[in-house]
């Protein structure tokens, strides 16, 4: 019922249809209160919190994965590559407590969340979680002082925690049919996004990028699959290998997604070849805790990296196919610059030259 009312509302949004205009009075409500929380913060009345070191926000103005993870997951490569001690902190989205914990690589994603656990081991360098991102981030350069930089995994709605340079993502999606939510997709009027505002850069993540229209830098980024899938014992299996695989032990493969947009996933593997006999679109962070095992039966099974972290649990013989993501260089040059800006500004303590 969830997955049918998400993508009813997803398919809603791409035009201005009855369902939409049924749902305005909603979005009215929705933008005053959102305006309200926003300018609280703009006139001083909510204070803003700062940290000692530049903070880098990843994330959407419109409801649903835009390619948030891969985007942080890229940036974090780049820093380190640049001799950046990276940091990453996220609300941990999913997760049944509100603590504020380090994610470590025992840690379940019950307790952290499935984005943050996938980026601590992906990406290995700190990642905290709470639900207030300065709590994490306050904590992370407790334990880790080293830590000259860091990025925060959605968060663009979170203004409680001052950020230096803000990424927006989208994918094919674009801004929809332009209304706020409930009636369209938007988190946040169009006009009077961040996208207008200084250091503010707009990554398109899909594979059809529509531009909109922004004073922002806008760059693209180029998403395919692993040539390879993963096995929970840390093995690898070419996807090009599967389909023999398949046929041979008479489990013909069946991929789900707990994702934001599952169908892509499905699509991609298609594209390469993969001969699935069924796929299950699930809704994103889903927890895979209340699927029963025998729909599993008799099936190779093919998930996402983010799915693999809490399918592994209950069926470990699960292939992950990781994504691919690169985006342009230019992205990473205007990043560089944004960062060498605000090293000559401030005071913020940075890594040595």
């Amino acid at each position: 019922m969830q997955q049918q009312i998400h993508q009813t509302l997803q398919q809603a949004w791409l035009t201005r249809g009855w369902l939409s205009i049924l749902l305005l009075p909603l979005s009215a409500l929705y933008g005053a209160l959102a305006w309200l929380h926003r300018h609280l913060y703009l006139w001083g009345i909510l204070k803003k919190q700062r940290v000692a070191v530049p903070v880098i926000v990843v994330g959407n103005i419109v409801a649903g994965g835009g390619g948030k993870t891969p985007t942080v997951m890229s940036l974090v490569h780049h820093l380190k590559a640049k001799g950046w001690q990276v940091g990453v902190v996220s609300r941990g989205y999913g997760r049944d407590n509100d603590i504020c914990t380090e994610v470590l690589p025992h840690s379940s994603v019950a307790q952290v969340g499935d984005e943050p656990l996938l980026l601590a081991n992906t990406c290995q360098v700190p990642v905290f979680v709470a639900t207030k991102r300065f709590d994490a981030a306050s904590q992370m350069l407790a334990k880790y002082p080293a830590t000259n930089i860091i990025i925060s995994d959605d968060g663009l709605q979170h203004h409680a925690l001052h950020h230096d340079i803000a990424i927006t993502v989208l994918d094919d999606r674009g801004v929809g049919n332009g209304w706020l939510l409930p009636a369209g997709p938007l988190r946040e009027k169009l006009r009077n996004t961040r996208l207008r505002e200084q250091n503010n850069l707009v990554l398109h993540t899909g594979n059809h990028p529509v531009k909109i229209a922004t004073t922002a830098p806008q760059f693209t980024a180029k998403r395919s699959l692993a040539q390879q899938a993963r096995r929970h014992d840390g093995g690898r299996v070419n996807l090009a290998d599967l389909n023999e695989m398949a046929t041979r032990s008479n489990n013909p493969l069946l991929a789900l997604a707990g994702i934001a947009n599952p169908e892509s996933f499905f699509v991609m593997l298609r594209e390469l070849g993969l001969q699935l006999s069924k796929t299950i679109a699930l809704p994103d962070h889903y927890a895979f805790d209340s699927v029963l095992g025998n729909e599993y039966a008799g099936y190779s099974l093919i998930c996402t990296d983010k799915d693999a972290v809490k399918l592994w649990q209950t069926a470990p013989q699960a292939l992950a196919v990781g994504l691919e993501f690169v985006p342009e260089p230019a992205f990473f040059t205007e990043v560089d610059q944004l960062l060498a800006g605000l090293k000559s500004s401030t005071s913020f303590k940075h890594h040595q030259s």
